[in-house]
């Protein structure tokens, strides 16, 4: 009975407690919103028109039907990110293809467009911080697209009716709507209908493959963020090849009538990676591969995780595209200007893969200059911030010789560490030159300010003791 009547005590005494207890207070009212239009421009100035701000993408799903007698595309993208200010409206960056409607978090959405922007205006205000999605129906013949020509061939058809897509730095915009910058990384998924008969390739790593009604379907996703002129696809009545590498990262390559010779060189693609990986560290990629064009279009390009070769691409040139699966794809640029941080480096690996095959780099780096000596346009190519209209040129040859000075000013525990750092500590994001020298310095343990601006930043034959660093001197 005592033991009951303190139970019964106990409980009466919690139940006064709690109707004495004071109730919960009120949550805190947002704070006001002060609404504004996101930039329309990421702020490259470069490239000034490319990309928007007031927002960070996070990922998108592109679902697209292709139809290949006609060139049509019709687009289905939805695009999901997060409020970086409270936003009245937000650019996108999408070329030609007309715009049927869009949806903010399934409302409906006014839009416009100027240039190659699409500016979305909410029903309501987006507060700074928050995660929204918005899906932008569209459709059109991306292939009449113009574009700017250079590195930059947009959307383009094969003889047979087939599609493929290259471009640096635009690309991305010719097919979805996108926030067009490096800077902005995100995941990709791709979904893709095409007529029976006909194959997708794209980025990362299959998610499978169904067939109705005369369309075969095909989903392909990269869990890793991608930049977005890394992104893909190619159609055509491709061969596809399957394997793995050693870790099980999965290997998909598909070869488009007329490039099937090239299989022989696509089998070598695992060792080629388990090569890079022994200079620049683990693969960085959910997967591996390459499409193969029969188009003799003037570059390969890295696309993520598949690169995309041109009918005269070889072994050195699978080399290079999947170096920059580290130094381009992995750890992307902030600017366009550093431009090196991706050539430079893809470049010198194809030197070392001639290394590898006995080559004496010494005597390589010692003739390429004497006979560049005299050449005002070699020497005179800055390697950073070389101007918009210079991009794509000093990288490929002055950039080697580059590279290799300055794996003799650092030596080669220096130089390893230096490559397996910057990959290591900006994996998945991007960085500048600045960082880049930082490490350098870093790793160096003294000033070689001096070597960097005369080989990087210079726009003549470097000082003689920059030119022949660590025994290099004839």
């Amino acid at each position: 009975m005592r033991c009951r009547q303190t139970a019964v005590l106990a409980l009466i005494g919690v139940l006064a407690l709690s109707a004495c207890s004071p109730a919960e207070p009120a949550a805190a009212p947002p704070p006001p919103m002060h609404p504004a239009p996101g930039a329309s421009s990421a702020g490259d100035p470069y490239f000034p028109d490319d990309g928007n701000g007031g927002y960070d993408a996070l990922d998108y799903h592109v679902d697209v039907s292709y139809d290949p007698p006609s060139g049509r595309l019709d687009g289905d993208t939805t695009v999901s990110a997060k409020a970086t200010q409270d936003l009245s409206r937000f650019d996108l960056d999408l070329r030609g293809l007309d715009v049927a409607a869009v949806e903010i978090d399934g409302k409906p959405a006014k839009y416009s467009r100027e240039k190659n922007k699409l500016i979305v205006t909410p029903a309501e205000p987006l507060r700074s911080g928050s995660t929204f999605r918005t899906r932008v129906r569209y459709s059109g013949v991306p292939a009449k697209t113009p574009h700017d020509g250079g590195s930059e061939n947009g959307w383009a058809r094969s003889e047979d009716g087939g599609a493929y897509l290259v471009g640096e730095p635009h690309s991305a915009s010719f097919w979805y709507p996108v926030n067009e910058t490096p800077r902005d990384k995100a995941t990709f998924t791709l979904t893709a209908h095409v007529p029976t008969g006909w194959t997708v390739m794209s980025n990362g790593r299959e998610q499978g493959t169904s067939a109705k009604d005369g369309k075969t379907t095909t989903t392909w996703a990269d869990p890793n963020p991608v930049a977005s002129y890394l992104t893909t696809i190619a159609i055509d009545k491709f061969t596809v090849q399957r394997s793995t590498l050693p870790d099980g990262t999965p290997v998909v390559s598909g070869y488009a009538p007329g490039a099937e010779p090239r299989e022989a060189t696509g089998d070598r693609l695992p060792e080629v990676l388990s090569f890079l990986e022994s200079k620049f560290g683990k693969y960085p990629q959910s997967a591996a591969g390459g499409i193969y064009l029969d188009e003799d279009i003037h570059f390969s390009l890295e696309t993520q995780t598949r690169p995309t070769y041109a009918k005269w691409a070889e072994i050195l040139t699978m080399v290079h595209e999947n170096a920059h699966q580290w130094f381009g794809d992995s750890v992307s640029l902030n600017s366009w200007a550093d431009i090196c941080l991706n050539e430079c480096f893809a470049s010198y690996a194809q030197w070392m893969w001639g290394e590898r095959e006995g080559q004496n780099l010494d005597d390589r780096y010692r003739a390429a200059v004497e006979i560049t000596k005299g050449s005002t346009d070699f020497w005179g190519q800055k390697l950073v911030d070389m101007g918009p209209e210079h991009l794509f040129e000093g990288a490929y040859d002055k950039g080697i010789l580059a590279v290799h000075a300055l794996r003799r000013e650092l030596g080669e525990p220096g130089f390893e560490k230096v490559l397996h750092e910057w990959v290591g500590q900006h994996r998945n994001s991007n960085a500048t030159w600045a960082d880049f020298e930082k490490l350098v310095s870093k790793v160096a343990g003294r000033d070689v300010s001096g070597f960097l601006n005369d080989w990087f930043h210079g726009t003549k034959v470097p000082s003689d003791a920059d030119l022949y660093p660590g025994g290099l001197r004839p």
